[in-house]
């Protein structure tokens, strides 16, 4: 029986890809890059920035990927939360569930950014714990933050539930010894997951209501 469950966010509990392009799209401009489409960004969603400044300029220079990460955090700062959404029935069953499990948010994200955004739907109630990537050294697939995650709850790792959208989720969860879901509302297809553990894979957070009965 699970007693505790952790989202990953973005393509998992929601959306926020016009405002990650946006702010994307920006830092290349302000380092002199042209700009890639929705698309193409939406590909490196949950990704450290780094990492999609490599895979969308096709260079590694340490110095331009730090100005692209401080350049990017401009850009969100005025956009994020207010783009952010949630998929359908979402709210709903993060409130729900939020009474019988400890939910946690682990996240790619700023974790104050993720705060924020639980606001917004006025869920910071039924979310006690957000890891965000200024509470590791390691991020996915490393699975430090899925491990402070659930340390923040008291949570045995026997009695936790991952759920993500991509393959660094998958990872994760299977480095830090929990049970994966994985959801089809990124861009990884179900056949994908196969090379990791998983207990389930649905199409949307809320179909997990009959894994959690």
């Amino acid at each position: 029986m699970y007693r505790a469950l952790i989202f990953d966010f973005d393509y998992t509990l929601g959306d926020t890809t016009h405002a990650i392009a946006a702010s994307v799209n920006y830092a290349l401009a302000r380092l002199g890059y042209p700009p890639h489409s929705e698309e193409e960004i939406g590909r490196t969603v949950g990704l450290s920035l780094e990492l999609a400044f490599r895979m969308l300029t096709g260079k590694r220079d340490e110095r331009e990927e730090g100005l692209f990460f401080d350049y990017f955090q401009v850009k969100a700062d005025e956009v994020m939360t207010a783009d952010a959404r949630l998929y359908p029935d979402v709210e709903e069953k993060l409130r729900t569930w939020g009474s019988k499990y400890s939910i946690a948010v682990f996240s790619t994200k700023h974790r104050y950014r993720i705060e924020a955004i639980l606001k917004k739907f006025s869920l910071e109630h039924a979310v006690r714990a957000v890891v965000g990537n200024e509470d590791v050294e390691n991020e996915k697939p490393h699975p430090e933050g899925l491990l402070r995650a659930a340390d923040l709850l008291g949570a045995d790792l026997r009695e936790v539930l991952y759920v993500g959208d991509g393959l660094v989720d998958a990872e994760a969860a299977s480095r830090a010894g929990v049970d994966f879901a994985a959801v089809l509302t990124g861009t990884t297809k179900r056949e994908e997951f196969s090379a990791f553990p998983h207990v389930a894979v649905v199409s949307s957070v809320p179909e997990l209501s009959e894994l959690l009965q």
